[in-house]
């Protein structure tokens, strides 16, 4: 695996660390703060605080809302300052369970001794009448977060992305290796075997609950999918959102991760699921143009994996063996899909108007010809054609939809499907 010391060329950025760190921004309208009511609370706790903190907000995620708490203290020994993260979920949030701050605190309070890449938990509050909801408070990894680009300043070369690739890995890796059977909240988070099966189930529904008329059925996807469900390789404690914006690198050293955040959907599975949904976001230099404009992380640079060889890394440091990997790779992008088409199902029917989300029903379409792709080169193209393919009612459908797309749409997705997948008679698309 990858040392810390891997990258030996110490001029990896030119800005002043301070410069490159990652800095939350004015807090957003209609999401304030209750600061009086958070310090109160946290003196309350035993925590040695003074005064009222300065509050900004962290602009990345789509899910809970992330605040920083600067306590300046008076500057002597008996009142020191104090750095804090706070997390809750957001306003008139129904489902509960999708932002669980009881388990996501949990998680990490547990995880700590045996994981070194968790924050330090400093307190949890499940009493609404604070600030309105759950929320819990930890001490913040001062570092660098890499997005769609690494930050200005930030100067990689080839070797040491590379060592930063595999650092990202190892880490995965080191987290999959956890004994959580040591920690009884560990071990509470998971339901048994059966995991695989669960997933792909669940994901199925959910994908048909949140369908809109301008997306496809993935109904071949998701029949192949149920028939190829593997048994769980192993149960171990997985992240289930493993991205490199979910890291947080040294200032000194940006190939190193110090920090690994967003522990909302960690829980007892079977890791090469999960990695599968981490290579999902795994956009390559020579990706289409639709998924490198929606590409999360700088899997795109020079001296990055590729997915192939983040999955023969994995499997030669880990000892798993497989026998089809293509399931794991159709259900990250599959999973995905449901992920994407959730946030454009609210969108579509005007539950939000964040113009972010205009397009995502694009990034579907991609997404369902990049899974067909990898079905027909796993079946061979002439079963695809012969045995999978025509017992599909929707398959036509879908297809004449594709046809009915802009023309540069059409283009890149005419460019990733099988040769095969257009019929000579097929059904108009539902406007």
């Amino acid at each position: 695996m990858a040392t810390d010391n891997q990258s030996n060329n110490t001029d990896t950025h030119h800005e002043s660390p301070n410069k490159i760190l990652d800095k939350g921004g004015d807090v957003r309208e209609g999401e304030a703060l209750d600061t009086k009511a958070v310090s109160d609370w946290l003196r309350a706790q035993g925590v040695d605080i003074e005064g009222e903190p300065r509050v900004t907000q962290f602009s990345g995620g789509a899910s809970n809302w992330t605040y920083r708490l600067q306590y300046e203290g008076k500057g002597n020994a008996e009142s020191k300052s104090q750095d804090l993260i706070l997390r809750r979920p957001p306003k008139g949030t129904k489902a509960k369970s999708a932002h669980d701050m009881v388990r996501e605190y949990t998680v990490q309070k547990a995880l700590k001794d045996a994981y070194p890449y968790v924050p330090k938990m400093v307190a949890l509050c499940t009493d609404e009448s604070v600030i309105g909801a759950d929320f819990y408070v930890m001490e913040r990894m001062e570092g660098i977060i890499p997005r769609a680009n690494l930050p200005k300043g930030v100067d990689l070369n080839e070797e040491q992305t590379r060592a930063l690739c595999t650092n990202v890995i190892d880490a995965l890796i080191e987290l999959h290796q956890v004994d959580y059977k040591a920690h009884p909240d560990l071990v509470n988070l998971g339901r048994g075997e059966g995991y695989c099966e669960r997933q792909v189930t669940g994901w199925d529904k959910r994908y048909v609950k949140a369908k809109t008329p301008n997306v496809p059925s993935f109904a071949l996807v998701r029949q192949w999918l149920g028939k190829h469900t593997p048994a769980d390789s192993k149960t171990c404690l997985i992240h289930n959102d493993w991205r490199f914006d979910n890291v947080i690198l040294a200032a000194d050293d940006p190939t190193k991760v110090i920090g690994v955040l967003d522990w909302e959907m960690a829980t007892l599975g079977d890791p090469l699921m999960d990695l599968g949904s981490a290579l999902a976001y795994w956009i390559e230099e020579d990706d289409n143009i639709i998924m490198q404009q929606s590409r999360r992380q700088p899997t795109h640079l020079k001296g990055m994996m590729t997915r192939d060889e983040v999955v023969d890394y994995y499997l030669e440091q880990t000892g798993l063996e497989i026998n089809n990997w293509t399931f794991y790779e159709v259900f990250g992008l599959f999973r995905l899909a449901g992920i994407v088409q959730q946030i454009y199902y609210r969108y579509y029917h005007k539950q939000t108007t964040n113009p972010a989300f205009k397009n995502f029903w694009i990034i579907v379409h991609v997404l369902h010809a990049k899974c067909l792709k990898l079905i027909a080169q796993y079946e061979g193209e002439i079963l695809f054609t012969s045995r999978v393919q025509p017992h599909l009612q929707d398959m036509g459908v879908d297809a004449a939809m594709i046809e009915q797309l802009p023309t540069p749409i059409q283009a890149v997705i005419k460019g990733i499907l099988p040769k095969s997948y257009f019929g000579q008679n097929m059904p108009k698309a539902e406007k």
